[in-house]
C-alpha cells in the first residue's frame, strides 16, 4: 500500500491548484490576449508536460518533482516568448503577463520542492516500486 506524507499531499495540491488556475484563466479570459488567441495554447503544452511527466513517473515523488521543475522551466519559456514576441499583449500589459506567469512559476517550483521533500522524508519506498 502506498502511503503519502503531508509534503506529498501539499505538493500534489499545489500542482493541481496551478493547473486549475491556468486552465480556468485560459478559458475565462485568456492569459495572453483573448481566450481564443492561439498563443494561449502554449499553456496547454505546459499542462501536457506535467500530465505526461506524472503518468510516466507513476506519480512517484522523484518523478513528480522533476515534472514540476520542467513545467516551471516551460512556464519561463512561455513568459519569455510572450514578452519578447509581444504575442497578444495589449499596450501597457507586459507587467500583467510577467506577474501572472511568475505566480505559476512559483507554484510549480514550490510543488517541485515539496515533492523533493516528500521523497527525502519517507516516501522513498514509492520510488523503488
Amino acid at each position: 500500500m502506498m502511503r503519502y506524507n503531508n509534503a506529498y499531499r501539499g505538493a500534489f495540491g499545489l500542482a493541481l491548484l496551478a493547473a486549475f488556475l491556468i486552465f480556468w484563466m485560459n478559458l475565462a479570459v485568456g492569459i495572453i490576449g483573448e481566450p481564443d488567441d492561439l498563443a494561449n495554447l502554449m499553456y496547454v503544452a505546459v499542462l501536457a508536460i506535467g500530465f505526461i511527466g506524472a503518468l510516466t513517473g507513476r506519480f512517484r515523488p522523484k518523478a513528480m518533482a522533476r515534472a514540476m521543475f520542467v513545467m516551471a522551466g516551460a512556464q519561463v519559456l512561455v513568459t519569455a516568448i510572450t514578452l519578447i514576441a509581444r504575442l497578444g499583449i495589449p499596450p501597457g500589459k507586459p507587467l500583467w503577463i510577467f506577474v501572472v506567469n511568475s505566480l505559476f512559476i512559483a507554484l510549480f517550483l514550490g510543488s517541485g520542492l515539496l515533492f523533493r521533500r516528500a521523497r527525502a522524508s519517507g516516501t522513498e519506498s514509492l520510488d523503488a516500486v
